[in-house]
């Protein structure tokens, strides 16, 4: 494999897009289809990385009531009164299989950029549009732990990890996409990503290739 784009699992962390409540759960008031169905692959990922000590960010969205912050598409639907993933509300936490325990975030400093760890090697950073780097914190705080590779799962692909995974490869990460793990996804997006150089991985192959970390 292309010694530039290959992978090291030494130096990995994974990210996990936008897996709150309103966006996963059936019945809420923003679910992206599907989304519930990957859970079982994330959980089995989230434990793998714990179990191996990686870093592990999720990267959350969050729209205040007033629509301030809202991405234009959205704004308008904010204003007229939806909440989704609105600050203080259930829909805006992360979904309880996958948090390491039972910590609430902290939406306040969350939304003044601040990165909030809720577990050992864990943390939540919260962006503002689609991309995890876009006006955050993340590409200084990876680099500060030598993160060299970033292994993706999450929510809706075609916008919020697709876009991060652009950015991340603007920055020269090595990047994986967890094929098993990531909700909306399809052939076609897959084969471009293979061709900016993601490794496209399933939730058992990303188990092999951990259970060999040093």
């Amino acid at each position: 494999m292309d010694k530039y784009i290959e992978p090291d699992f030494n130096y990995a962390a994974l990210i996990t897009i936008d897996m709150q409540n309103d966006f996963v759960l059936p019945g809420a008031v923003s679910q992206v289809p599907g989304t519930d169905k990957i859970l079982p692959n994330m959980t089995k990922l989230l434990r793998l990385a714990r179990d191996k000590s990686l870093t592990i960010v999720h990267v959350i969205r969050l729209y205040s009531a007033d629509g301030s912050d809202a991405d234009l598409c959205r704004r308008n639907i904010i204003e007229s009164g939806r909440k989704i993933a609105c600050p203080e509300t259930h829909g805006a936490e992360i979904v309880s299989v996958l948090k390491p325990n039972s910590t609430f975030l902290d939406y306040a400093n969350l939304q003044k950029g601040y990165i909030q760890e809720i577990s050992k090697n864990e943390w939540v950073i919260y962006k503002s549009r689609w991309g995890a780097f876009y006006k955050t914190n993340l590409e200084k705080f990876l680099s500060n732990r030598r993160i060299t590779t970033l292994i993706f799962s999450g929510c809706n692909f075609p916008n919020c990890p697709r876009t991060s995974i652009y950015e991340a490869s603007e920055r020269d990460f090595k990047i994986v996409l967890v094929m098993d793990a990531i909700s909306q996804i399809y052939p076609k997006g897959l084969e471009e990503m293979n061709g900016i150089g993601v490794s496209l991985l399933t939730t058992d192959q990303i188990e092999k290739q951990l259970i060999n970390k040093k």
